[in-house]
């Protein structure tokens, strides 16, 4: 992978983490506050969203650890890979500092890659939500589905992983 192609990958993750924040900021609740003659405030929600579209809350917040866990991770790997980055653009970093830092940027830059694969295909196999961290050699995954895993699906999940990241050291967790 060249820096070219290094840069547009950094930019994309950028851009995800910008997208997901957006969309968190859209989605989240909001209240209605009404001022008093004596200036205090009285909110008309009382903790709960003002408007619902979805009167089942455990499927919400269930949706809610995946969206957030998502963009912890992306958030998390945008500001490590633009540290990477920014020191291997600092010319005053030694030669191999830089070289150990472009190593680090590749392999997260290709595990962030790998992830995003991951979650997709799994998706495409009918589980209902996937998010995948790679780290080093392990890869976890956490599957959103209402019934436990099969061995026939927890093979399945170790193939795709193995397939996709070369990784065989696989932690699967349900989520129901």
């Amino acid at each position: 992978m060249n820096k070219k192609q290094a840069i547009i990958i950094v930019t994309l993750l950028a851009l995800i983490v910008c997208v997901g924040v957006l969309a968190t900021k859209v989605n989240s609740p909001f209240s209605v506050a009404e001022n008093t003659t004596d200036g205090t405030n009285i909110s008309s929600n009382s903790g709960k969203s003002a408007v619902s579209f979805n009167s089942n809350d455990n499927k919400t917040s269930k949706s809610q650890f995946f969206e957030e866990a998502r963009l912890n991770r992306d958030q998390k790997d945008a500001e490590t890979l633009q540290k990477l980055k920014n020191l291997i653009d600092d010319k005053n970093v030694s030669q191999q500092n830089r070289i150990e830092a472009e190593k680090k940027y590749t392999s997260l830059a290709m595990n962030t890659d790998y992830e995003s694969k991951i979650e997709t295909t799994l998706k495409s196999k009918g589980y209902d939500d996937v998010i995948c961290s790679i780290e080093d050699t392990k890869a976890r995954v956490i599957i959103k589905k209402s019934d436990d895993l099969t061995d026939k699906n927890t093979r399945e999940i170790k193939d795709i992983v193995m397939s996709i990241s070369k990784i065989s050291d696989v932690e699967i967790e349900v989520k129901k």
